[in-house]
């Protein structure tokens, strides 16, 4: 079912998708590394208390060295800004990149539309972001090797986290994983048309998931602001190197190449991985699509090389 045909019960159904079974879970989403240690804890923030999960690796799969302290990223999901609630559906991408990168790996519970709209999302990722730094030596990690990632509209919230920190002097993130994100409000170019009813994701999805998200604040310009579409920033130096990866049957492809591009003739160090037969989603049906195994090993990859101890 696709969020343009949902009505605000079903959109509330899937909010609360924790209710389904596990194994029906695991079969759809993926299931959780089992060379993690997951715990779920809740963080205070200025909007309240907030909800995070926190993967750690299984010693045999942490430290190169005695007493190293590990990597930390923090993980934002993907679904619109407004579907997919509860981390469960969420397990298989932040374990797996805890397990095989060796790191702390900090997944968000941020609030969701259209209860919750923008800014809000926006806020509880970077108080995460905050904490994660602030807290990294207790959960064994260090916070000079932070990094962001995230899928779609998580991309996006990495890309808009990556911003804030930097204009606002901190913290310091190193990397930005950003999957297939969302980087515009457009709606109108090449990829949009080309996949617009491509499975997955359709382009009137993109519409309804703006609608919901950014509400009454689309009245006031929402649209053109870098909190909401990072390409309107004035500036994209100084930012965290980046990882674009993008499905070339998508409609987000195209908004996520303009941004790339972007990144790399204003200075800052960014990677571009297409995957010429994947749809939007990859990592979300990592049982379904098999390039999911493959790209997110090559987000391993790049994290690991932006992560080394320096």
């Amino acid at each position: 079912m696709h969020i343009a045909t949902m009505s605000p019960t079903d959109i509330e159904h899937n909010q609360s998708m924790r209710t389904i079974p596990a194994p029906v879970r695991r079969m759809l989403f993926g299931a959780r590394d089992a060379r993690v240690d997951a715990r779920d804890l809740t963080i205070p923030t200025a909007d309240g208390p907030l909800g995070v999960r926190v993967y750690t690796p299984h010693l045999a799969h942490s430290r190169p060295a005695a007493g190293a302290a590990l990597p930390i990223a923090v993980y934002f999901h993907g679904g619109g800004w407004t579907l997919f609630g509860g981390l469960d559906v969420c397990d298989w991408l932040p374990s797996r990149v805890a397990a095989e990168l060796g790191a702390v790996v900090v997944a968000v519970d941020y609030r969701l539309a259209p209860q919750h709209p923008y800014p809000a999302a926006v806020d509880d990722c970077l108080a995460a972001v905050r904490w994660a730094s602030e807290h990294a030596e207790e959960l064994g990690a260090s916070s000079s090797r932070l990094a962001v990632f995230g899928d779609s509209a998580g991309g996006n919230l990495s890309a808009v986290i990556a911003l804030l920190a930097r204009d606002a002097g901190g913290p310091a993130i190193r990397a930005q994983g950003l999957i297939y994100p969302v980087t515009d409000t457009t709606l109108d170019d090449a990829s949009m048309r080309e996949n617009a009813r491509k499975p997955v994701l359709h382009r009137a999805d993109m519409d309804a998931f703006f609608r919901y998200y950014l509400g009454a604040s689309r009245e006031h310009g929402a649209d053109d602001n870098p909190s909401v579409a990072p390409v309107h920033a004035a500036s994209l130096a100084g930012l965290p190197a980046a990882l674009v990866q993008v499905s070339a049957h998508d409609v987000l492809r195209d908004q996520a190449l303009v941004y790339a591009a972007r990144l790399s003739a204003e200075g800052t160090p960014v990677e571009v991985k297409t995957y010429a037969e994947a749809p939007h989603g990859w990592v979300t049906y990592p049982g379904i699509m098999r390039v999911s195994r493959r790209a997110s090993a090559e987000l391993v990859d790049f994290l690991r090389r932006e992560l080394a101890e320096r």
